[in-house]
């Protein structure tokens, strides 16, 4: 554990301790909580100010439940009339930053510390998940839990830290510039990876080439002594190698046109199973030349889109000093830790769910599309398929269009049915219509509830369906409401069996 005092807490956040916070009470950073309903006796709040509520209102909840200090924007009153125990601080977000950096500091004067960043605009969270399952084979690792990766989320991570840690794994996202560039400068990543430039959050940003900039300072936060993993097959990505001193370490799949002498981790003879899982040979930098040393790897994820993040995570891996072979063997059939990321659920009456509906962007949605398609139409059989698909958000201005794109890539993949939920997706319906989808094949629905009533009436065993959306939209619940009660009348027949679109 790392403990700071009250007064060291103070000091830290240039607070100011309450009249009745002692000043030598000892704080595990472990045991700071954002969530009242989550604290436990030793426990410190933070009040944080949000979307809908002010953490303020909370402190009584949080010190009933055992909470013994609390970093606030002002003071709070008891029922007697004292203040709360508490350090005032101009910013808690602020302030929980400036906890974080202390603790890394901490860390690493006590030994060896590698601290590795990971952003990009699609990938982050699967990519961290199959880092961290490498690494803890080599070390004490800690990474965040589920997708821990903004202002909040990374103090939090490394609160899990402690003075044993060997590796520690950040995710980074952003939704402008200059954000990713606030979170390494509290972490100071080691090594920092980035997976892809994509048109997630476009609208925010204002373009495409925005967030290249934002992802972009990633690199630009690595010292001389820092390895900047890149993805060569990304452009965006790979013009970044210039924007700082650290040295690069591309990863790439085979083929990739890699200048001479190149460090790259690279994937060969790329290709799926049965299972839509991919199956490759991987290949480090230590292992090019005339007798190369490929190791097979057969992942447990589901779509060829993950080709990338696997070799980013082997790649952040090697140059943390993992062994080629540890590598992997941790890669070989790792599937996904956190939820809603492709995530295959097999019903006891023959149905196969996907649940991918944690987040979506134009490029992610296809991804998953294909995935579905080739799963539907796999080597000797031939199952429905159903793309139940809701709104891509933060699109700006390209929405409509990035929408109908997707309803014309449905009916092109020859998926049997497509249930689009929510205006804000209804052009994913134009667009299959545009593109020839007749009849009942593509459905537009207002709601969850009623996309719930046709797949409750029409799905049947054998059938194969994809849930994805943005993660405001709610369709994760709807997969999951799918995946965990299965539908009456299971046991009859099949229906008309797959379009013949």
């Amino acid at each position: 554990m790392i403990e700071l005092s009250a007064a060291e807490i103070a000091a830290v956040t240039q607070g100011q301790l309450s009249r009745t916070a002692p000043a030598e009470l000892l704080i595990d950073l472990a045991a700071i909580r954002t969530d009242s309903r989550e604290c436990v006796p030793g426990s410190a709040y933070i009040a944080k100010p949000g979307e809908h509520s002010d953490g303020h209102s909370f402190i009584p909840t949080a010190i009933q439940a055992g909470a013994v200090l609390v970093l606030a924007e002002r003071e709070i009153l008891d029922p007697q009339g004292e203040p709360y125990p508490a350090v005032i601080v101009p910013d808690a977000v602020l302030a929980m930053g400036q906890l974080a950096a202390e603790a890394v500091r901490r860390i690493r004067a006590a030994g060896d510390l590698t601290v590795i960043g990971i952003t990009g605009s699609a990938g982050k969270t699967t990519t961290k998940d199959l880092l961290a399952g490498i690494l803890q084979e080599a070390g004490p690792t800690v990474a965040p839990e589920g997708s821990y990766n903004g202002e909040i989320g990374v103090p939090l991570t490394v609160f899990r830290a402690d003075l044993n840690t060997r590796y520690l794994v950040v995710e980074m996202g952003a939704t402008g510039i200059g954000h990713i560039n606030y979170l390494t400068s509290l972490v100071k990543p080691d090594i920092g990876v980035v997976l892809g430039v994509g048109s997630a959050h476009a609208g925010e940003f204002g373009g495409v080439e925005n967030i290249a900039v934002a992802k972009g300072e990633m690199v630009e936060a690595l010292s001389a002594q820092g390895t900047a993993v890149l993805n060569f097959n990304d452009g965006r990505v790979r013009a970044m190698a210039e924007r700082g001193p650290a040295e690069v370490l591309w990863f790439a799949e085979g083929g990739s046109a890699l200048p001479e002498g190149a460090r790259a981790v690279v994937a060969w003879d790329v290709r799926s199973n049965a299972e839509a899982q991919p199956v490759f040979d991987l290949e480090f930098p230590a292992s090019r030349g005339a007798k190369a040393l490929r190791w097979p790897v057969r992942s447990g994820l589901i779509g060829l889109h993950h080709v990338p993040n696997l070799l980013a995570a082997a790649a952040a891996a090697w140059q943390a000093g993992v062994p080629e072979e540890t590598i992997a063997s941790a890669l070989d059939g790792q599937g996904p830790k956190s939820r809603w990321r492709m995530e295959r659920t097999e019903r006891a009456d023959g149905v196969t769910v996907i649940n991918d509906a944690y987040n979506a962007n134009p490029e992610s949605m296809r991804a998953a599309l294909r995935t579905l398609a080739e799963l539907g139409h796999g080597v000797g059989e031939s199952r429905r398929t159903w793309a139940v698909l809701g709104p891509m958000l933060e699109l700006g201005e390209e929405s409509v269009l990035a929408h109908s794109a997707l309803g014309q890539t449905v009916v092109r993949l020859n998926i049997s049915r497509l249930i689009v939920v929510g205006t804000e997706a209804r052009a994913m319906h134009i667009g299959a219509i545009n593109e020839g989808s007749w009849g009942e094949e593509s459905r537009f629905v207002a709601d969850v509830d009623e996309a719930y009533e046709i797949l409750e009436k029409e799905l049947s065993p054998g059938d194969l369906v994809l849930f994805k959306s943005s993660r405001d939209a709610g369709l994760r619940f709807l997969g999951d409401r799918i995946a965990l009660a299965p539908i009456p009348g299971a046991d009859r027949n099949k229906q008309e069996g797959p379009s013949g679109r």
